[in-house]
């Protein structure tokens, strides 16, 4: 997915834009990148974080890095933020999102025989160059900003940093949150509310969909006004955001909670104690224990330091070794119990199978397991979750599959939790990673558990259905 972080200060504002990005870290494994203008002259850079933590990479940088305004990156996929030159004049860009069509706009600008792109990685145009592109062919960086919301397909939030302040501009259907900070020293930006208060920051303004803000050490103005449809990821809540963040006025760690009752009140399973899967689980089963009211423990407990999320590296070898190391189990806590864990959603399954196998080695006796989402049915189109797998590695259309004996493409009968289809759907999943029982919580009470309306979230992954 991607996260950004901004700041224009009256004071030097690096080491704000250091901790600030890096409390953005949880949002992607790729890139990294920072950049702050120091007087008229740009100055960046960008780190692979693939096998490293942000802080590491650039903590000899920052002491480099002088200025009033800067904007950092974490990144899934391209090198950024980038500097361009261009009629506007030169500035630095950063973006969070995913463009669909980017081929197709490629294609169209190269008819024009005047433009060319220079950051290609593995045979990829990158997606911020292009944006940027687009940006360059308005009259104005207003201007340009309304074309990318013409262009595109997909979604993209924009942090532009300029020599006179920054642009911060949300995506038209505010898929991803975009909020503003304020300090004594000026205003930040970010994707994630968590990184202001270790920083010295209060929320100040949340942006709408579509809305976009120009922002200096002294004021925010607004420059596009908000749009009507909202579409925020509801992934956000249920896995990828932070737990102290919140979005739309709503906290993530309450929302899990929630979701985690609905669970539990769902269910009639007579079990030992209820666990989550970390980190993002926990939460989810703390819900669950509260409304069951039986007891909370961690049979299952994560090494950190050195293992990503599992379902992040490209190669399926990779995915298993990082599954099976990553989370160590607590034998104790095991031998001869009914544990029932929840979990935020089922991708591939390559994590669980695992765990499961090895709890039931250390002997455990029953192991239910109970997901705070609707299965997932459909490759994001929007974010670049699960953007390097295909829609078809998902756990739950290989069930499909192996129920249909084929691919298909109408999986209609397989969203409704009342189908005989639905059934053997999740208990094909079930098989494949080893439980005794498997649930998830319906579509309609995940939303209720968010406390959004539904006409304000999207839940493509879930339905297939786009905003119109």
């Amino acid at each position: 997915m991607g996260g950004f972080f901004g700041a224009t200060l009256n004071k030097d504002c690096a080491v704000d834009l250091f901790y600030g990005t890096d409390y953005h870290s949880h949002l992607g494994t790729k890139r990294g990148g920072l950049s702050i203008l120091d007087g008229d002259n740009f100055i960046r850079f960008i780190h692979d974080i693939t096998n490293a933590q942000f802080k590491s990479k650039f903590e000899e940088d920052i002491n480099k890095m002088h200025g009033k305004s800067g904007i950092g990156v974490i990144s899934n996929c391209d090198n950024q933020p980038l500097i361009i030159g261009s009629h506007l004049g030169t500035y630095s860009i950063a973006t969070v999102g995913a463009v669909k069509n980017m081929e197709e706009i490629a294609q169209k600008t190269f008819k024009k025989r005047t433009t060319h792109f220079s950051e290609m990685s593995g045979g990829e145009i990158n997606s911020t160059e292009l944006i940027s592109t687009i940006i360059n062919r308005g009259e104005s960086f207003i201007e340009g900003i309304n074309n990318v919301y013409e262009t595109i397909d997909g979604s993209c939030s924009i942090l532009i940093l300029t020599k006179k302040g920054i642009y911060a501009v949300r995506d038209r259907y505010g898929r991803t949150p975009v909020v503003i900070g304020k300090s004594e020293y000026g205003y930040s930006v970010a994707t994630e509310s968590a990184c202001f208060p270790n920083i010295g920051y209060e929320v100040y303004k949340e942006l709408g969909p579509g809305e976009t803000v120009f922002i200096t050490s002294e004021s925010v103005e607004t420059v596009i006004k908000p749009k009507n449809k909202l579409q925020i990821c509801a992934f956000l809540w249920i896995y990828y955001g932070y737990p102290s963040s919140s979005y739309e006025g709503i906290n993530v760690e309450e929302s899990r909670y929630n979701c985690g009752a609905a669970l539990a009140r769902n269910d009639k399973v007579d079990i030992d104690y209820v666990a989550g899967i970390p980190d993002s689980g926990t939460a989810h089963a703390i819900g669950y224990s509260f409304e069951a009211k039986v007891p909370f423990k961690r049979p299952y407990v994560k090494y950190t330091p050195s293992w990503s999320r599992s379902f992040m590296p490209q190669n399926q070898e990779a995915r298993d070794l990082v599954a099976k190391m990553k989370l160590i189990p607590i034998r104790e806590l095991t031998a001869d119990k009914r544990m029932l864990f929840c979990d935020d959603s089922i991708v591939r399954g390559t994590q669980l199978k695992n765990a499961f196998k090895k709890l039931f080695y250390f002997g455990a006796k029953e192991i239910h397991m109970r997901i705070a989402c609707p299965p997932l049915l459909f490759a994001c189109k929007f974010l670049n979750f699960s953007r390097s797998g295909s829609e078809m590695d998902l756990a739950a259309n290989k069930a499909i599959r192996q129920i249909e004996g084929k691919d298909i493409t109408d999986k209609s009968e397989y969203l409704d939790p009342r189908s005989d289809k639905y059934c053997k759907m999740i208990e094909a999943i079930r098989g494949k990673i080893g439980v005794t029982t498997l649930s998830y919580l319906s579509l309609p009470d995940m939303i209720k558990a968010i406390g959004l309306p539904e006409e304000s979230v999207c839940s493509y992954c879930w339905n297939g259905k786009e905003c119109k």
